[in-house]
């Protein structure tokens, strides 16, 4: 009984902890898309420096905007060239045209990404001479179904853990009444002779102590070593982006797990004591 109610308990505990993963992946994933929020201004590949520089002020001077990067011809060509340098195909037909075909832009950063349709509206309504294209790409789309993913994902982890914490209330309560059936004779010569409810009651508490601790240090056993598996595969699907599951639970070790076993310990204790309560009023 013993093995089953640890092992209840056991399962209960890596559900909100892969909850957790799952909404910190999530979390990481709409980070790194909103990083990548395109919002850039192609301007007309002859056009003098100071004008740029006007025109990037101006855009700049929108309390939405949070950046304004300038990329020239030449430092657009370089990252092009590095982007394709495996290419060969794609660099040779640039060396054929014997020219920087590309364009200077101006790429924006809005202040928040709620907001980046204001600042797209606002970019439409410049009129410049100087401005050859505008590229607003939309990832509106993608953050709305990494939204919407992570929270079916909520709403079913939320229901599993549910489930298991019921479960466990059930087993642990089913286990103290076991061991208190076991000992029945033992309680009511205890009440008989006047034990108080704590001397009555501590056994049973220390035994829920026990699954608590057992549970929580089993968890850890197995979760980090799980995390620690999971992480180089989360460094290449974030590649350049600085996203560490591990490192999250390790910083924050005691508020998520010292809570998780405060939580446990509530569950157990509160099944033990209901469990004994009909034989300690004898």
């Amino acid at each position: 009984m013993t093995i089953v109610t640890i092992t209840i308990l056991l399962l209960a505990l890596f559900s909100i902890n892969m909850l957790i993963t799952v909404r910190l992946i999530s979390d990481n994933a709409a980070s790194a898309i909103k990083e990548k929020i395109d919002i850039s201004l192609y301007l007309k590949a002859e056009t003098p420096e100071a004008e740029i520089m006007t025109l990037k002020a101006k855009v700049s001077a929108s309390d939405k905007v949070k950046n304004v990067i300038y990329i020239s011809k030449q430092a657009a060509l370089e990252t092009f060239r590095e982007k394709y340098k495996n290419n060969q195909a794609v660099l040779a037909a640039l060396k054929e045209l014997g020219r920087n075909p590309l364009s200077p832009s101006l790429t924006i950063i809005p202040k928040n990404f709620d907001e980046s349709n204001l600042v797209i509206n606002e970019l439409k309504m410049i009129d410049s001479p100087i401005i050859e294209s505008r590229d607003f790409s939309d990832n509106t789309v993608v953050l709305n179904k990494i939204s919407s993913i992570t929270k079916r994902v909520n709403e079913v982890g939320l229901f599993i853990i549910g489930i298991f914490i019921l479960t466990s209330l059930l087993v642990v309560y089913n286990a103290i009444r076991v061991a208190i059936y076991t000992h029945r004779q033992e309680i009511e010569i205890m009440r008989l002779v006047g034990a108080s409810n704590f001397f009555v009651y501590m056994p049973y508490i220390v035994s829920a102590f026990v699954y608590a601790l057992f549970s929580f240090l089993i968890i850890i056993a197995i979760f980090y070593p799980f995390l620690t598996l999971l992480q180089p595969y989360l460094e290449v699907f974030f590649t350049g982006y600085n996203v560490n599951i591990l490192a999250y639970f390790v910083n924050n070790f005691w508020f998520v797990f010292g809570l998780q076993f405060l939580v446990v310990l509530f569950i157990n204790i509160a099944a033990s004591l209901f469990a004994v309560r009909k034989y300690a009023r004898i």
